[in-house]
């Protein structure tokens, strides 16, 4: 079914609670309703507004925005332990992944609590305490909107990166994600790198999928703002990737900087939240915006803030990051 909507407050259609007026709107339930869709409103100047999790609005949205509303989970096909399950775009990740641990079936666990919806994951590749969406995701089902027609993508064609996809680059805008198909396994296969999972796991009496899942909630309540009581999207930056003698030098002078390895060698990973600490940005609150005292990487709204202020705050953390350590940050969030 599809659902029509003129001049709608989107105010709790995006998780900053920026109060912004869509012209127009449209939910849908299944792929096969898109070719109708799009042959009312026409194939230009569309954006696919999915849980409003990653995204700043700073206007009214003149674009079409398109909602996906499937959430069917459905196992697909077995091979040994492993399980492969088709996501419609409309689950909500989380749900997602507690169907998976329900289930007794490994790889997302560690993704527990990201908000969002299923279809945005491979956009984002989205990740959290060394496991990304792309070590889950096989394939990715999409309608090309100029074509008008259906088509799957492997994983080993959509270019995942850190935060990066073919969704992001060559298909943007050229494709709504209808569904994704992701292989789960029913051997257990904890990844437990990171010092405080590790601490929260043995806590709960070990690396069962219950307890990791457990931890890892617990874990981002502690650090993390509710949406519902403090508008935000989550991490607003990346975390910098930087050539090996950067790192090297800022180490030098800051000993106590956390690096980490990056995909591109001879590269490196620095910690945006870190950086925007040292540059004593966190806890830092003008007017209806401020950092999170607990975590550097949210901005959130403190009532009433406007899109632009949000950014203009945004670029000033932008600005003070760079003349303290030279160097430079970027939104995560998609700025509309």
């Amino acid at each position: 079914m599809i659902r029509y909507f003129e001049n709608i407050d989107i105010t709790e259609r995006n998780s900053f609670h920026v109060r912004q007026i869509a012209k127009r709107l449209v939910e849908f339930d299944r792929a096969e309703e898109l070719p109708e869709l799009f042959a009312k409103y026409g194939t230009e100047n569309w954006y696919v507004l999915s849980g409003g999790n990653n995204i700043l609005f700073t206007q009214d949205a003149e674009p079409l925005l398109i909602t996906p509303c499937d959430n069917r989970i459905e196992v697909i096909g077995y091979m040994g332990d492993k399980v492969r399950v088709k996501v419609g775009a409309g689950v909500e990740w989380d749900d997602l992944v507690a169907w998976s641990v329900e289930h007794d079936l490994w790889g997302i666990e560690n993704l527990s609590l990201i908000p969002g919806k299923a279809g945005a994951a491979p956009v984002q590749n989205i990740g959290a305490y060394g496991v990304e969406a792309k070590d889950a995701i096989r394939a990715v089902e999409m309608y090309f909107v100029e074509g008008g027609n259906f088509a799957s993508l492997t994983a080993e064609h959509c270019a995942f990166g850190y935060r990066e996809s073919v969704f992001k680059q060559s298909l943007k805008g050229r494709v709504v994600i209808t569904a994704i198909e992701i292989e789960l396994s029913k051997t257990p296969n904890p990844q437990l790198g990171y010092g405080d999972v590790v601490r929260e796991v043995e806590a709960r009496g070990g690396a069962t999928l219950a307890n990791i899942r457990d931890a890892i909630c617990s874990i981002r309540r502690s650090k993390l703002p509710d949406t519902a009581i403090l508008g935000n999207a989550g991490s607003f930056f990346k975390n910098p990737i930087v050539e090996s003698e950067v790192a090297e030098r800022l180490r030098a002078e800051y000993p106590d900087i956390p690096t980490y390895p990056a995909q591109e060698e001879g590269k490196v990973n620095l910690a945006a939240g870190w950086l925007i600490d040292k540059a004593g940005m966190k806890g830092h609150k003008e007017g209806n915006v401020g950092v999170h005292e607990r975590q550097a990487l949210v901005l959130v709204n403190l009532g009433g803030a406007t899109g632009g202020e949000v950014l203009t705050f945004a670029h000033k953390i932008v600005a003070t990051v760079r003349e303290k350590f030279g160097i430079e940050i970027s939104p995560e969030v998609n700025i509309l």
